[in-house]
């Protein structure tokens, strides 16, 4: 496979190439969704366009619980089809599409009454396990196990005695959704699509009906191309309707927004060997292990503020943390939060007013000539969202087209990870990297490891770690803005690294040194530095003022104190 390197040129190239001639499905949004569906376009032979008006996942899919999972809590409600669906997924991802991001994560469910709660809760996890094997893509988790009370203590002493009579303990998945999502945009460009992130739909290009294109703008400098496509498919999540009003419609359906929030402290503030799953008055909450913190998650409210920087406030920090105390020996304060971060889910409107029994399936419509939608749905069945998109993008393309192919199509980095795994004790004697850096690159690069040993091999000084953010090495930031897309420095401290949520400075002590390495990349000079570190800081200040803030109105007002960043 080719491989596909994002840096300035190639985006300009992109956007020119997607003017140039008409394509054959142009994808509005590059979320998860829109760049899988990207992918399935590119890899039947479509000529491919790929817009996003900021930044790969800069949206719900860089802040969700950085899960791959069946859906457990699904089974009690019977949705075996979408349980099943997800499993199967799960399955191709850890074993086939993406090893090197997608990793087996273990929970433990306490039991807090004897008897009857066991048996319930134990046969739907055994039927959770039975369907992940007769997926046929299953077999490489363990399955699920009963534990005595003083068994589950043993794997999680953080626990109160009186919090539990008996534990279960079973597997899922977890991975960087943000990560995911840039590979995902990487893979469909070595297959040809033109991916160009700064640039926004502006307009639809409209022949009598028929939908033949859109009006996108490059954010970065304000020209604006019109690239014709004979399908455009809008897979813009929870700006579903907003886009839908370009054309003068909302569309055949309304996608609702639910705000769910993550709190990430350090790892040894719980002492634990397993992730935990826990019951809430309204849905489930998580304790996700992640490095070296746990993610804390989720809440699931209502939102119709703005979209783009969804608010945390003190509520919900608050909400999550009675909770998950309510099981803890040692009780979570404010002190302990390193990071806090706020995303959406694009649901489907139903009857009901709690977002958390609005439906997780997604659909797909044709609501104009040329015109394609994609909305719901889960993060973990992205790929089958994708491949119903452009299954209905087909039947409006005057030709024959090859079926889906991406259940047998592995991300970028893939191929060789799991031998590169192997002799990733070589590598680092031949490197003079510490192993365990070796083994963080493989983990967020697979093979294209070898691209940022490169950059190390040419410039010893990258293979330095950053003073404020040692988990990370500078070679990575560079490699952020040459090979990944990256933009702004926010792309970078928040999306290719986690630094923003991972460190208590919430990324500022990194940010100077983050845009000088970024800057010969991206032709900064240093009036350009200095205003994307004064943006990042504003930013965290304004993010941190929405936490102290009471409700969502006063959050959302805070929040928004610190706007996106333009170009000057």
């Amino acid at each position: 496979m080719r491989t596909a390197t994002l840096g300035p040129a190639e985006r300009t190239l992109a956007l020119a190439a997607m003017a140039e001639r008409e394509l054959d499905v142009l994808v509005v949004g590059a979320g998860v969704v829109g760049a899988g569906t990207a992918l399935d376009a590119a890899t039947r032979g479509l000529t491919t366009g790929l817009v996003e008006a900021r930044d790969w996942a800069s949206g719900t899919s860089s802040r969700s619980s950085k899960l791959i999972h069946g859906g457990l809590r699904y089974l009690e409600m019977l949705d075996f089809a979408l349980v099943r669906e997800a499993l199967k997924e799960r399955g191709l991802l850890l074993e086939r599409l993406a090893p090197h991001l997608v990793k087996p994560v273990p929970f433990l469910y306490p039991l807090q009454h004897k008897g009857w709660e066991r048996l319930y809760a134990g046969s739907g996890v055994a039927l959770y396990d039975a369907m992940s094997v007769s997926s046929g893509h299953g077999r490489g988790l363990p399955v699920h196990r009963h534990l005595s009370r003083k068994h589950a203590l043993r794997v999680a002493p953080a626990l109160k005695k009186d919090a539990l009579v008996g534990a279960l303990q079973y597997y899922d998945a977890q991975m960087d959704d943000a990560r995911f999502v840039t590979d995902l945009v990487r893979t469909a460009a070595s297959y040809g699509a033109h991916v160009a992130n700064q640039a926004r739909v502006v307009g639809f290009l409209r022949e009598g009906e028929r939908v033949v294109g859109a009006l996108v703008r490059d954010v970065e400098s304000g020209t604006e191309y019109e690239v014709r496509a004979k399908q455009v498919v809008n897979a813009t999540g929870v700006w579903t309707d907003d886009t839908q009003g370009l054309i003068g419609e909302r569309g055949q359906f309304h996608v609702r927004a639910s705000k769910g929030i993550h709190l990430v402290v350090p790892k040894d503030r719980i002492h634990s060997s397993t992730g935990l799953i826990l019951r809430t008055e309204k849905s489930v909450l998580f304790v996700i292990p992640w490095g070296r913190h746990w993610i804390i998650g989720t809440t699931d409210t209502d939102w119709d503020l703005d979209k783009a920087h969804p608010a945390a406030s003190s509520a919900d920090i608050d909400y999550l943390l009675q909770h998950v105390n309510s099981v803890l020996n040692t009780p979570l304060t404010r002190d302990d939060v390193q990071g806090v971060y706020a995303g959406l889910r694009p649901l489907l409107a139903g009857e009901s007013d709690a977002t958390s029994k609005l439906s997780r399936e997604h659909t797909v419509a044709h609501p104009a000539p040329g015109l394609v939608v994609v909305a719901g749905g889960k993060y973990t069945t992205y790929r089958v969202m994708a491949k119903d998109a452009v299954d209905e993008a087909v039947h409006g393309l005057d030709q024959r087209v090859a079926a889906c192919v991406t259940e047998d199509t592995p991300l970028l980095g893939a191929e060789g990870y799991k031998a590169l795994w192997n002799a990733r004790a070589r590598i680092a004697a031949r490197t003079g990297l510490h192993v365990a850096r070796v083994e963080h690159l493989l983990n967020r690069y697979g093979s294209m490891t070898e691209e940022i040993l490169e950059l190390i091999l040419a410039d010893p000084a990258l293979g330095e770690p950053l003073p404020a953010a040692d988990d990370y090495l500078r070679a990575e930031i560079v490699y952020a803005a040459s090979h990944e897309g990256a933009r702004h420095l926010d792309d970078v401290l928040t999306r290719r690294t986690r630094i923003s949520i991972e460190t208590f400075d919430r990324g500022t002590r990194s940010a100077r040194l983050c845009a000088e390495l970024i800057a010969p990349v991206l032709g900064w000079d240093q009036g350009r530095i200095d205003r994307e570190v004064e943006h990042y800081e504003k930013r965290v200040e304004a993010e941190r003022e929405s936490q102290r803030q009471p409700d969502d109105l006063t959050a959302d007002a805070a929040r928004l104190g610190a706007p996106d960043i333009v170009p000057i």
